[in-house]
């Protein structure tokens, strides 16, 4: 490059330019450890992260469980295993091959994080920046090339690029430049928190939203076990949001500025579970060419939630044992106390443990040493009263993350709250959440959503009408009983016709074999409003 352009640029640009360097990305000490030092093992990468990603002064959040990235890369081997590296770091990934659809993509969705390739065709990867940087230009984009150059470097850093990834690149290089990203992503999210307000809790919206009873003595109990260091065990349905409360604990927690590590049990098969949470040494098993450290270590001095505890083999809750009684940790094909450690245990669990127990899922006295504290989540069913707020909260997040500012957020009618009030929800808050979205995508600006606006091919499942479950009667007087019955019999009757009819009551009063008359006298009496399509 010309001394004439060197000239040209600012200090800050010339210190940007210099992290571009390709030579540069292993040796920033400010922001890296050596590549040698890490060989490519992601919990060691995990561990020089830490420093990264929480720092005295600022409490560390679980961000990553809310970040979403796209990676836009023509060469589906990279593009696989880049968006699997993400993924394990607990980021949302979404993938394409093509600059046209990535821009389509941005204006759709926001994403934290981008990793586009330079040389994509016909739309490059820097007309992807541009476009990202006209769109939002919060988003960190970083640019992957196997030519990189100064002048391309200097080009990308001026539109906007946040960093600059030379092809190939190893394993290590990519998980430390995304614990960078997701440091950065956590700072500017904590600068736009106002005072006084803290950080949004769970994944994508999932806050600790609700009056019932039931899910409010939850909540205050997990608030009163939070402060200590006694292990707790979350109870509930699938999808009844037991992660959000195991991140309620930890950011309340005395360990806030440590780490939670979660591990999902079920997710990871036997044979690997053991080395993730304990980690190994070199040559303990066939592939195991270096030394591991485990995920126990890495959450020394914060929190572990062991979700899906239950899917855990009765061998590793044996040992699991040993940690719980002293913190000593012994790594696979060690013959030695490889480390002690000061852990918080949080588990949860979608069955009730004592059934676990008995069907030899669970060992009693590990259920004793984790189940200090039991916080059992109501699944939402029991908690209808929620089902309004929670479906205006997931209408307004996702309004935010999939449209303009600029754009009116719309609204949910009374008569279509008490539709969705109404439904079973098999799938707890996770369901109503998607549900939501799927519904956010669809409506327009501004719009009143009625019931007929709804995805109507998600029918209502009266599996538990016609099983009996939810229509048996409080009262043991016949008469009395057979109304009760009757009653709510045709409340869900009429809940699925008019979902089948998409709202239209002439339609609806057709496939009931009545008249309208009838059918509106049916709606009012179980107090839907009737004024839709007709």
């Amino acid at each position: 490059m010309a001394n004439a352009e060197v000239e040209k640029l600012t200090i800050a640009e010339l210190k940007r330019l210099a992290r571009f360097c390709p030579v540069d990305h292993e040796v920033l000490r400010n922001n890296f450890v050596h590549i040698a030092q890490h060989n490519g093992d992601s919990m060691t990468t995990a561990l020089t992260r830490k420093d990264l990603r929480a720092s005295e002064s600022t409490p560390y959040t679980p961000v990553t469980e809310r970040m979403r990235a796209l990676i836009v890369d023509d060469d589906r081997t990279l593009r696989e295993g880049c968006a699997s590296v993400l993924r394990a770091e607990g980021i949302n990934v979404e993938v394409t091959a093509r600059g046209e659809e990535a821009i389509q993509m941005i204006h759709r969705s926001r994403f934290d994080i981008m990793l586009v390739d330079v040389y994509l065709e016909p739309v490059s990867g820097i007309d992807v920046l541009k476009a990202v940087m006209a769109t939002a230009p919060s988003t960190l984009v970083v640019l992957m090339t196997g030519n990189p150059s100064v002048d391309s470097s200097i080009e990308a850093m001026r539109i906007g690029a946040w960093d600059y990834l030379p092809k190939p690149y190893s394993g290590t290089q990519l998980q430390l430049l995304v614990g960078r990203a997701a440091h950065a992503v956590t700072a500017r999210r904590e600068r736009e928190t106002p005072a006084g307000e803290s950080p949004a809790l769970g994944t994508e919206g999932s806050l600790l939203l609700g009056t019932s009873p039931a899910f409010k003595n939850a909540t205050e109990l997990a608030r009163r076990a939070a402060p200590t260091n006694a292990s707790v065990m979350i109870v509930g349905e699938t999808g009844t949001g037991k992660e959000v409360i195991a991140q309620y604990i930890h950011q309340h927690s005395r360990r806030a500025r440590k780490r939670l590590v979660p591990i999902n049990c079920a997710a990871i098969p036997e044979q690997l579970l053991e080395s993730e949470m304990f980690g190994h040494r070199k040559g303990a098993f066939t592939g195991a060419d270096r030394e591991k450290m485990g995920l126990l270590e890495l959450a020394n001095g914060g929190t572990l939630f062991l979700d899906e505890l239950t899917e855990m083999s009765m061998a590793l809750q044996a040992k699991m044992l040993r940690v719980l009684q002293d913190g000593i940790v012994r790594r696979v094909g060690s013959e030695e106390e490889d480390a002690v450690v000061d852990v918080r245990f949080v588990s949860a669990t979608n069955r009730d443990p004592r059934d676990a127990i008995r069907g030899k899922q669970l060992r009693e006295d590990l259920y004793y040493r984790l189940n200090v504290v039991q916080v059992t989540i109501p699944p939402l069913r029991e908690r209808v009263e929620d089902i309004p707020l929670l479906a205006n909260h997931f209408l307004s997040v996702f309004w935010g993350r999939h449209r303009s500012t600029k754009d009116a957020v719309p609204s949910f009618t009374d008569d279509t709250l008490e539709f969705l009030s109404s439904r079973p929800w098999r799938g707890n808050v996770r369901e109503l959440q998607n549900f939501v979205e799927h519904v956010t995508i669809l409506a327009q600006p501004g719009a009143k959503i009625q019931i007929h606006h709804l995805p109507l091919d998600q029918e209502v499942d009266l599996g538990a009408v016609s099983n009996g479950v939810g229509i048996l009667p409080s009262s043991d007087a016949y008469h009395v009983a057979k109304e009760q019955v009757l009653a709510t019999f045709e409340k869900n009757y009429v809940t699925r016709l008019v979902a089948r009819a998409s709202g239209n009551m002439s339609r609806a009063a057709r496939l009931a074999s009545v008249d309208r008359t009838t059918l509106y006298r049916l709606l009012e009496r179980h107090g839907f409003y009737s004024g839709v399509a007709t």
